[in-house]
């Protein structure tokens, strides 16, 4: 992989909390002269973000948007301080402004009323 190609999204990421994911500035960056070609990132995370460049020995950020927004492990995981994000306030107003705990609370009911419903059906049959 090479730097700077860019892959194309996996769609079960095209949005988060029903804004487009195009329109959320949130992925790591990797500091080049931090990074040692460790792979943590790249065999970490969840979501494949990166790619690992063999040429130059160093991680790639591959599909930024596939990032979840908000999720900052693999920062955490470099134990070199070669990942960074932007800052955390910005998800917090991001939340705030697009009215993203509504969109929570309604995922959170029917979850719940998912989850009632399960176990009410399944009641009596252990």
């Amino acid at each position: 992989m090479k730097k700077g190609k860019i892959v194309p999204m996996d769609k079960k990421f095209k949005k988060w909390k029903g804004i487009p994911r195009e329109e959320i500035d949130w992925h790591p960056t990797i500091d080049e002269n931090k990074c040692v070609g460790c792979g943590m990132c790249v065999t970490s995370c969840g979501r494949n973000v990166f790619d690992f460049d063999k040429e130059k020995n160093k991680s790639v950020v591959a599909r930024p948007l596939q990032c979840m927004v908000g999720c900052t492990s693999c920062e955490v995981w470099c134990v070199f301080n070669a990942i960074s994000f932007p800052d955390k306030q910005y998800v917090k107003d991001l939340i705030k402004k697009k009215g993203v705990l509504k969109i929570a609370k309604k995922e959170l009911d029917e979850k719940l009323n998912a989850e009632f419903k399960i176990k009410s059906c399944c009641r009596g049959k252990e």
